[in-house]
């Protein structure tokens, strides 16, 4: 049985007791935090709280050649992942893979950054539209490319009086990189000067900063002035809400450190 198992937001104790159960009573336990980190735990913390050793896989192995996934037939392999996890597709696709090689599988599930925004911020959980990602910009043919897809999917969503929840880039090619709420959220306003069709005047954004922590942050302002805020450590993520409900724009105010004119003209 391959057995997908959720760590949590952002460390070794964020697992659920159900979850810490099944790592330790697997044949065999794999990791792979290409698609997120704990960033509270090193895989050695992990190994001492779990009492196991863990087989930490590449993006490789798990997306182009998981041969790994035999082991499963007769025995139970443990695969974690960090957050909820079944909310990246990748993980489906293991799990779809599986089934095909006539493999049971099992999820257990975990606190996911998809909804603890939410409760961070005071948003309505169900007034979310398409979520999306904001990569780093690459160089092609000595050009510096920003993708627009991000804007777009903020654009839409707006539109429908949606909030967008943006994914900030993670990349640990040769050197790890963490995309910060800064780096977002200037990126967006560089991605409008290119755009044909602009966002509203004075769109607002909300910055969470290590959910899960002790220390976790959150700030709302406009995105012009979110650039120079300071959010400190990784994992960040950036928020642009739709029109904002009057509980919305209050919780911002007490809850995220909203000023009144970022959140003027709430319903």
């Amino acid at each position: 049985m391959l057995i997908f198992i959720g760590l949590g937001l952002y460390d070794e104790r964020d697992i659920s007791v159900k979850g810490l159960e099944a790592v330790r009573a697997a044949d065999r336990v794999y990791a792979e935090f290409y698609t997120s980190r704990l960033m509270g735990a090193t895989q050695e913390a992990l190994e001492a709280f779990y009492g196991r050793e863990i087989c930490l896989l590449s993006r490789q192995q798990v997306e182009v050649d998981p041969v790994w996934l035999d082991e499963a037939r007769d025995k139970d392999v443990a695969l974690l992942v960090g957050g909820d996890a079944m909310v990246s597709t990748t993980h489906l696709d293991l799990r779809l893979r599986a089934a095909k090689m006539g493999i049971r599988t099992r999820v257990i599930h975990s606190s996911s950054i998809v909804t603890a925004v939410s409760g961070l911020c005071g948003l309505q959980n169900y007034r979310f539209g398409r979520s999306t990602t904001i990569p780093f910009p690459y160089i092609s043919r000595g050009k510096r490319i920003i993708a627009q897809t991000p804007y777009q999917v903020l654009k839409e969503n707006l539109e429908r009086n949606l909030h967008t929840m943006l994914f900030l880039d993670i990349q640990s090619d040769t050197v790890e990189r963490y995309m910060t709420v800064n780096e977002g959220a200037a990126l967006l306003l560089e991605m409008q000067e290119a755009a044909a069709e602009k966002l509203p005047d004075g769109v607002l954004g909300i910055g969470i900063a290590r959910a899960g922590s002790d220390d976790a942050m959150v700030k709302a302002d406009l995105l012009l002035r979110l650039q120079s805020y300071d959010f400190g450590g990784p994992l960040h993520i950036l928020i642009v809400p739709a029109k904002l409900h009057f509980m919305e724009a209050q919780a911002l105010s007490v809850l995220a450190g909203a000023p009144d004119d970022a959140v003027k003209g709430a319903d």
